[in-house]
């Protein structure tokens, strides 16, 4: 049954064209856009202002501003659009204010004479250093079109990865705070109403239920203490975090952390990569491109392990053997990348070991999620199990005196 599609399209002249089209699926209106020499920008159900092709991630961040802003001039200029006139249509097509306002100021400087890498390096909280360069390659190439094509897919690629990440270790975490709340709310609300059936001097406690009523008591009479000094324990360790050393030493501790050290490790030198794969396809220089890439890492001790790389480079002694050396790594990565120096492929490669090490870490957050979550409920498990059985053995203990 057909079905009344409504689109936005830039026609030949660049305008943005905007009607209805009825037809089985969002595919053939776009086929039939298409056929019309018209180039489909939205094809949806209903009419919305500044809809995306992709909205619901769109909404999501900042992030998902500059995909969108990526995605669009990546099929405008691809089409012949110039870019003044692509950046309008991606204002007009761009649903947040913010980020309209941002684009409209990067159309200004354009029209004002600076070139397109320039103008995106005056916004630099949403244009990384590593996206102005490419846009600076691009431009001196010629090749603007394919270079926001290939930040785009950068952009997605991190953003899908960075998503998963994420998400795997949200149930993780609902475990263990669920888990520790249901203790603490035991321990201060249900074990002192038993406390007060065994105040009679009488009665011969259980060692475990006096364990439990014990800490129970110190809960309710230092818990505020406990709660005001794990506080400011948090502030102090984040505070010391923050400074050079001490990120530098969280950074490195994380990455000896079991299973998920691995996962760390290889996401960062799935990072690493993707952006090499990028910069170097865009024939910016090999010692400027690991320079930019190292910007986008959030491991410290990994970035700062890249230095030894660059120097190691500009003593000709190639890209491989310094990245084996630094030790920070996978061995794999210093193979493959040997490889790419061999064949004369280094941009190839480099995509290829980002693909590799995306999925293993995919693999290595499955696996720490799959120890972890069981470890948890096995753990709460034991410490609610205790807790009850303490309370039977003292309930117990109560029938035995009234028998």
């Amino acid at each position: 049954m057909a079905t009344a599609y409504f689109f936005k399209a830039v026609a030949a002249d660049g305008k943005l064209r905007t009607g209805t089209l009825s037809a089985e699926t969002d595919k053939q209106v776009a086929q039939e856009l298409k056929r019309q020499g018209l180039i489909p920008v939205y094809v949806g159900l209903e009419q919305k202002a500044g809809l995306t092709l992709n909205l619901p991630a769109f909404n999501r961040g900042k992030r998902q501003d500059v995909l969108f802003f990526t995605q669009e001039l990546s099929t405008l200029l691809n089409a012949g659009v110039p870019v003044d006139r692509a950046l309008s249509i991606t204002a007009e097509l761009t649903e947040r204010p913010n980020f309209r306002s941002l684009v409209l100021d990067v159309l200004r400087l354009i029209k004002g004479g600076k070139a397109l890498a320039d103008s995106l390096a005056a916004h630099p909280e949403c244009f990384s250093e590593l996206y102005v360069n490419m846009v600076r390659a691009g431009e001196a190439s010629g090749s603007l079109g394919q270079i926001f094509e290939r930040l785009a897919e950068f952009e997605r690629t991190r953003d899908d990865l960075r998503g998963y990440i994420i998400s795997s270790l949200i149930y993780p975490g609902l475990l263990t705070l669920v888990g520790f709340g249901s203790i603490i709310v035991l321990l201060e609300f249900v074990v002192p109403r038993f406390a007060v059936i065994f105040s009679d001097p009488r009665m011969t406690i259980p060692a475990p239920t006096l364990m439990l009523l014990t800490v129970s008591r110190y809960l309710q009479q230092y818990g505020l203490f406990a709660l005001a000094g794990t506080v400011v324990a948090v502030i102090a360790f984040v505070s010391y975090i923050r400074t050079p050393g001490g990120a530098l030493w969280w950074d490195a501790f994380r990455l000896r952390l079991p299973v998920l050290g691995d996962a760390l490790r290889k996401a960062e030198t799935a990072r690493f990569a993707r952006a090499m794969g990028t910069l170097v396809a865009a024939s910016v220089p090999l010692v400027q491109s690991i320079g930019i890439a190292r910007g986008i890492l959030n491991n410290r001790r990994i970035a700062g392990s890249l230095e030894r790389v660059i120097q190691g480079v500009k003593r000709g002694e190639g890209l491989a053997g310094p990245m084996t050396r630094a030790g920070e790594f996978p061995p794999l990565a210093g193979h493959l990348l040997a490889v790419g120096e061999e064949t004369g492929h280094l941009d190839t490669m480099f995509v290829r070991m980002a693909d590799i090490y995306d999925n293993e870490t995919r693999t290595a957050i499955r696996r720490f999620t799959s120890l972890f979550e069981p470890l948890i409920i096995l753990v709460m498990g034991l410490l609610i199990g205790t807790l009850i059985l303490s309370l039977m053995l003292a309930i117990t203990s109560i029938n035995d005196i009234a028998g």
